[in-house]
């Protein structure tokens, strides 16, 4: 018992004293948190080709001077006409001033956790689609509609941006989901929060759960997006591991996604390391615990198929995978039950290693035909260190990949100071916006700001090129005087293509040429 209360009076001194002593102490070394990257305080682009933006080179000295510290934030990508694009029209991605001193704001773990557990009361209601898959399985789909709006339905027939949100794989709908939500419906989006089987209260109608990275499922979620607002494009974000489920989608579906642009808010690349190596402890034993309280409700049917007093006895991530998917023998049989209590035997280790050969979020990866944002911090407790965690060559030698890189922010936190003291921009000017006084006051989170600010500015860019296309193919039907009196007694499809749907996949991704030179 005294070895209890000693323990417990360590955590609470390192909770009080760690985050002033790691910030403060560390904010007159600026330089110290990029040696890891190499990327220079005042370099607009590094010796290596990707682009860098920094909060310095962006605000000058004076600011940083006034400030006292250097709060960098490196944007990280293959040049590109999209790439220039976005550091000249995104100035989110420069303003970010992270909590520092003595806060509790300034702790990666603090913040990660408050924002993954705490709980909080949204003006936001969902309504709920149950979608029946093509093996009986059942996902669903909570669309945010505001508390004060009547018609819950949203017509087929509006063309209002569709938000499709991937959670995390534990199926918890966080903080930041549903301030996600709020935030993209005072934008105009529809958003949409895809659940998995048995995830946040969808029933369990088969035996089969669905694997860490396999997008089967997501498939058809989008299927019935499109179905549903055909009018409305596609756009997506994930948070911390639920991108796994997002990118291998995107890989897997390539130039079919029918995705417009996609952000990954704290994703974790290398999932199998990620399973393997572990967290710390406390958060492992959160993560484990709250799987278990989630799987308990199908102990019966589960134990049909797979050894539930293997899976209920584990004490790890990768515990818990292995038994949900990686049996290597029938349901009772001694070897199997052998094999998983030991987790070293030859079979266990092979199937270990094919079941992420299909589940790996990065296998397809040069696949991805769409831009896909990844917002991290270095300070991120749950993915763990940058170096060995993200895959710098992905960014630097991909032109689909960005990565937007904080020295400060957590996982899924990125609290900054002016988070609390916004006003309601919206609700100031006029009284029709009303409504959504509640959800500007509260603040917008800085990644939420930049990750709606990255959509449209790849929209406006899409949108410049295929005008300048079509202005390029008109002055080359106007180059003959016989040329021209052909195009002027031609129909105006045949100069102009309007296609049915915003979501048309020629109509999407005829720029690809032009934004990756």
């Amino acid at each position: 018992m005294l070895e209890w209360l000693v323990a417990l009076c360590i955590v609470i001194l390192v909770v009080l004293i760690w985050p002033g002593s790691k910030y403060f102490g560390t904010e007159s070394q600026p330089e110290a948190l990029l040696q890891g990257l190499g990327i220079s305080q005042q370099a607009a682009k590094d010796k290596n080709g990707e682009c860098v933006l920094d909060q310095e080179a962006r605000d000058g000295a004076q600011a940083t001077a006034a400030d006292g510290q250097a709060r960098t934030v490196a944007l990280i990508c293959k040049p590109s006409a999209l790439a220039n694009y976005l550091l000249k029209h995104c100035r989110t991605f420069s303003h970010y001033s992270p909590c520092v001193g003595w806060t509790w704001r300034a702790s990666a773990v603090l913040q990660s956790v408050y924002e993954a557990c705490w709980p909080y009361h949204s003006p936001v209601q969902f309504v709920r689609d149950n979608l029946q898959l093509s093996d009986d399985g059942l996902v669903a789909l909570d669309w945010a509609v505001p508390s004060y709006q009547k018609r819950r339905r949203t017509s087929s027939h509006s063309t209002s941006p569709v938000l499709l949100i991937v959670p995390n794989s534990f199926g918890k709908i966080t903080r930041n989901v549903l301030k996600l939500c709020e935030t993209a419906l005072s934008h105009g989006y529809l958003p949409a929060v895809f659940n998995r089987r048995s995830h946040n209260g969808t029933p369990l109608t088969t035996v089969k759960l669905q694997q860490f990275g396999d997008s089967a499922d997501l498939r058809e979620a989008v299927r019935y997006i499109r179905y549903r607002q055909p009018a409305g494009r596609l756009y997506a974000v994930s948070e911390s591991t639920g991108s796994g489920l997002l990118l291998s989608y995107l890989g897997e579906c390539g130039s079919s996604s029918y995705v417009t642009a996609a952000v990954c808010l704290s994703p974790v690349f290398r999932c199998q390391s990620w399973f393997e190596s572990g967290l710390s402890w406390p958060l492992q034993w959160a993560l484990v615990l709250y799987q278990k309280i989630c799987l308990s409700r199908y102990r019966t049917v589960l134990g049909e198929t797979i050894q539930t007093d293997s899976l209920f006895s584990s004490s790890s991530l990768r515990g818990l995978e292995e038994a949900l998917f990686c049996q290597t023998g029938h349901v009772g049989s001694a070897p199997a039950a052998a094999a998983r209590t030991s987790g070293c035997s030859a079979n266990a280790s092979g199937a270990w290693d094919a079941y992420w050969e299909r589940n790996e979020p990065l296998r397809d990866v040069d696949e991805v035909a769409i831009p896909v944002l990844s917002v991290c911090a270095k300070d991120d407790p749950v993915r763990g260190d940058t170096q060995s965690t993200v895959p710098m060559e992905l960014f630097e030698t991909n032109p689909h990949f960005f990565l937007l890189l904080t020295d400060r922010g957590g996982h899924c936190g990125f609290s900054s100071q002016s988070e609390r003291s916004a006003t309601g921009v919206f609700c100031a000017d006029s009284s029709a916006a009303a409504p959504n006084c509640g959800v500007e006051n509260r603040g917008t989170s800085w990644s939420h700001k930049a990750l709606l600010e990255f959509f449209r500015a790849t929209t406006d860019f899409f949108a410049a090129e295929e005008r300048a296309k079509q202005l390029a193919a008109r002055r080359r039907g106007l180059g003959g005087s016989m040329a021209g009196r052909v195009f002027r007694h031609r129909s105006v499809s045949t100069c102009k293509r309007v296609p049915v749907c915003s979501h048309n996949i020629r109509a999407i991704y005829n720029w690809q040429r032009s934004y990756t030179r």
